[in-house]
């Protein structure tokens, strides 16, 4: 489900990103407003540019729209600022899906930035302007 790299393309400093498959059907993907920073991390380009991916700071952090809405997990889901997101470790970091969108977002979150869900706040006004199902976190 997940093939991203967070190298450098040539000589540019855009972050190589797979767009999910889905995305370019969503007019959501396409009009979402991306925060331009997330704390002191600047907003960087991604290649391929698309309006339903964006990166922020180095090591990246990588944002994509267009995932299928997540079917209930044994995974970690939490909530910040009304927003339920499916936890899923990865080797350095994590992966956090909004879960109860369609289409849903991802965004990975190196290491680097731990606790890694902190700068999930950041991501609160564009989780809810995503359309919602009647899925949510229990607890």
């Amino acid at each position: 489900m997940l093939a991203l790299g967070g190298g450098l393309v040539g000589c540019s400093s855009a972050v190589e990103v797979t767009i999910p498959q889905a995305s370019g059907a969503s007019s959501v993907c396409r009009e979402l407003a991306w925060p331009a920073a997330l704390g002191d991390l600047a907003a960087r380009a991604t290649d391929p540019s698309d309006p339903a991916v964006a990166a922020w700071g180095d090591p990246p952090v990588i944002a994509r729209c267009g995932l299928a809405p997540l079917e209930p997990t044994t995974l970690e889901c939490l909530a910040v600022n009304g927003v339920d997101w499916v936890v899923r470790p990865l080797d350095d970091g994590a992966a956090f899906a909004t879960y109860g969108t369609d289409p849903a977002i991802e965004v990975l979150v190196p290491s680097a930035y731990a606790p890694e869900p902190m700068l999930l706040t950041d991501f609160t006004t564009v989780a809810k302007s995503l359309p919602r199902t009647e899925r949510r976190c229990i607890g």
